[in-house]
């Protein structure tokens, strides 16, 4: 699933493409991608046509287009859902759930999910900041992100590191990859107690985290495969960059033993025995 550089990947593209023009018409072509807009897909069309685009913004792993009517359109991308800019006469994609055309006859923005578990929305008056999204918390890519309430409220917590990691209501977009790659180079285990975190460790862990997160914007984010793209449909290449996830079995980077793989709440995490020791007591996945 896109984490924040994927994310933020695509939304630098669009409001590349996007700021300042102005919906002719918005197609929906499966009810699905609209699920999350109640009053249903003729009303999303309706709403959006004739208004312009404002801005391109982001909370966590949402998109928001804030539109000169106040309201704004939530996007998710889900797990395979991608937001492409197409010339006007471009074969439709397969999976292509939603077009919008402007009215300058540029380039339309295509909604594509061949899984059909993102989707968009209207927020009505939301283009500050949309109701739906407002419990996520700020991300520490966010210039009002609070370092000193994050290290506090992550030693408050009684939970794992890692499950902190991937709690959006404490920092959000961090999701499985990043998180691993984040306990790597702070050579911590994701298991380890968040309320056994000294200070200067829970700040050194961030530190990693927004370093992981900013390199990996950089290089466009992380493709494994075809279905997530940037807005001119190209990979990211981050994955080249990976220190331990995906990389089971293989030399550890910095000390040479072999990664780990242990199972994590249906998903996997990665680490290395020797720079990441279980702490003791623990129960091994």
């Amino acid at each position: 699933m896109p984490e924040l550089p994927e994310v933020e990947t695509v939304r630098q593209g669009l409001a590349q493409w996007v700021i300042g023009r102005r919906i002719a018409s918005v197609e929906v072509r499966h009810p699905r991608a609209v699920r999350r807009h109640v009053p249903g897909g003729a009303h999303f069309a309706d709403v959006l046509a004739d208004r312009t685009v404002l801005d391109v913004r982001r909370r966590g792993k949402y998109l928001w287009l804030p539109l000169d009517s106040g309201d704004a359109v939530i996007g998710h991308l889900g797990m395979s859902g991608q937001l492409l800019l197409q010339q006007p006469g471009t074969p439709d994609e397969t999976h292509l759930r939603v077009r919008f055309r402007f009215a300058d006859d540029g380039p339309e923005l295509r909604f594509v999910d061949q899984r059909t578990f993102g989707g968009l929305s209207v927020s009505e008056g939301g283009a500050e900041l949309p109701a739906e999204i407002a419990h996520i918390a700020r991300d520490p890519m966010d210039p009002e992100f609070s370092d000193t309430e994050f290290v506090a409220s992550l030693r408050r917590r009684r939970t794992e590191v890692k499950r902190a990691l991937l709690d959006q209501t404490l920092i959000s977009g961090v999701g499985n990859i990043y998180a691993d790659e984040a306990l790597w180079r702070a050579r911590l285990h994701g298991v380890r107690p968040t309320d056994a975190l000294t200070g200067p460790a829970a700040q050194r862990l961030l530190g990693h985290v927004r370093d992981v997160l900013g390199e990996a914007i950089k290089e466009g984010g992380t493709s494994f495969d075809a279905l997530y793209v940037n807005v001119n449909g190209e990979s990211g290449y981050f994955d080249r960059e990976l220190n331990v996830y995906g990389r089971e079995g293989e030399p550890c980077r910095r000390c040479g033993t072999p990664i780990r793989r242990e199972a994590f709440m249906n998903r996997s995490s990665y680490s290395c025995p020797r720079c990441q020791p279980r702490p003791r007591g623990s129960l091994r996945g």
